[in-house]
């Protein structure tokens, strides 16, 4: 009589920005039962393929989910502003040396764009000059780390 065996991987990695990327591999085979009671080891080395198989599945798809993206160069940083207390930028991102690495650029979120286009409507901010200073003529054209920083720095002279 078979036996159904069913081996699950499931693996996420967070990213920058709150951002993750996750990854999940199920495997069903057919296993004789009867090597739950003539053989365990070999039953046991079964799980274990099994297991491996869907492991490395796993691994190989995160793998090239975070490969490197040749990208252009990002636009200019924006004008420095105040620390709120030294530690983070203001809205939750820690400020992190550079490790060398380039990263993908992400655009801004629909959410970020929305929000941008709300507060400097609300305080009546010049949001062309604005942008300008992020290297950018719209908010759509804002990584989600400069979406991030120009919302905190609305924000901040708001006093939100």
């Amino acid at each position: 009589m078979p036996l159904l065996l069913n081996v699950g991987v499931s693996r996420k990695v967070g990213l920058p920005d709150y951002g993750s990327i996750g990854a999940s591999c199920n495997v069903q085979v057919e296993v004789d039962a009867a090597l739950l009671d003539r053989d365990l080891d070999a039953f046991h080395s079964r799980v274990r393929d099994a297991y491996v198989a869907a492991h490395q599945a796993v691994h190989d798809e995160l793998a090239r989910l975070q490969a490197p993206v040749e990208i252009p160069c990002e636009s200019p940083s924006p004008p420095t502003r105040p620390a709120s207390n030294g530690h983070t930028n203001g809205n939750g991102h820690v400020d992190r040396p550079t490790s060398g690495r380039s990263r993908p650029r992400r655009p801004a979120p629909e959410n970020q764009v929305r929000a941008i286009r709300s507060i400097a409507s609300r305080q009546r901010a010049d949001l062309d000059a604005l942008l300008r200073d992020y290297g950018a003529s719209r908010p759509e054209d804002l990584s989600i780390r400069q979406a991030s920083e120009l919302i905190d720095a609305l924000k901040a002279v708001a006093g939100v």
